[in-house]
């Protein structure tokens, strides 16, 4: 009934004293400022101001209006400020592959570079089972290789990667010439993440279809699975881009797994998010950098 534009007629009323001179700062005729307030008082019942008075006089209702106005309008102001501000805000991350933050983090200061309003704030506390706190308004992106059915999120390709065996050197696998197999590894120790055994692509797409269960043991570090499997603790698997640096560095070897694991790393963030300037920014950061600066991906930028 009472809308923004009423509110701002009574603002100029009570600042400029009159209908002329109201009627000038709202870039409105004087006739247009009279009929807008005759139906406002229809509408509600009551008048708002005594006619002819000079300076306007507001009555008792008027002046309750007024005050609303003076609370309600600041507010407006500075909403409709923040969304022109919308760039500056804080991106709240969170990463399901935990060391896969260090290979991005160039990316993410290009990004800052190039948005200086916003903040990218990392949360490795949920790491493991982050899309929740998505759904939930607690982050604002999740990179993901999986997707949830039926989640009202939204999930933007970032770049495939190949998920590897990842082996000490010593490792008798590492000098097998043909490909690995479900049979191979049923009598190791497999390191992983703290997850359902559903969320492992190896189990899924390799060990699961063959009947194969290896012994599982739990490691919820990067760094410290990487060095356990260096020392001949046991192997993994994951993605080749994350452990690159440490193969370069002899710590492990890679093999490829049967025929090969390919999957998808995604940016999810909430359906309807996706169209948000930051967002598809930052997103496109990641992209870029990954097709320019990552090995062993393959490059989906020109699709996006």
């Amino acid at each position: 009934m009472i809308e923004i534009k009423h509110l701002r007629t009574l603002q100029a009323l009570k600042n400029n004293g009159s209908l002329s001179a109201a009627a000038i700062q709202l870039h409105q005729t004087q006739s247009a400022i009279s009929h807008q307030c005759n139906q406002l008082e229809k509408k509600i019942g009551f008048k708002l101001f005594i006619r002819k008075s000079n300076p306007i006089i507001f009555t008792i209702q008027g002046n309750i209006l007024l005050r609303l106005s003076e609370e309600i309008l600041p507010k407006i102001k500075k909403a409709i400020q923040l969304c022109k501000d919308s760039h500056h805000m804080i991106i709240r991350l969170a990463i399901e592959c935990h060391s896969c933050i260090q290979s991005l983090i160039p990316a993410i200061e290009t990004f800052q570079k190039n948005n200086p309003k916003v903040e990218v704030d990392f949360y490795s506390d949920m790491m493991f089972n982050p899309q929740q706190f998505l759904q939930k308004g607690e982050l604002d992106i999740v990179l993901t290789s999986e997707v949830l059915p039926r989640n009202n999120l939204f999930y933007a390709p970032i770049f495939d990667f190949e998920v590897r065996l990842v082996l000490s050197p010593k490792h008798p696998l590492v000098f097998k010439n043909n490909n690995i197999t479900p049979e191979d590894l049923a009598s190791e120790r497999f390191m992983i993440y703290p997850v359902q055994r559903y969320r492992l692509d190896i189990w899924k797409h390799f060990l699961q279809p063959s009947g194969i269960v290896p012994i599982f043991k739990n490691v919820n570090n990067t760094f410290l699975l990487i060095q356990m499997v260096s020392a001949q603790m046991g192997i993994t698997a994951l993605p080749h881009w994350v452990v690159e640096n440490f193969e370069h560095q002899g710590l492990i070897v890679t093999k490829r797994i049967g025929n090969g694991i390919w999957r998808r790393l995604y940016a999810a963030i909430r359906n309807g998010e996706q169209k948000e300037l930051v967002i598809k920014n930052f997103i496109h950061s990641i992209r870029l950098h990954a097709s320019v600066h990552l090995h062993f991906i393959r490059n989906i930028l020109k699709q996006y």
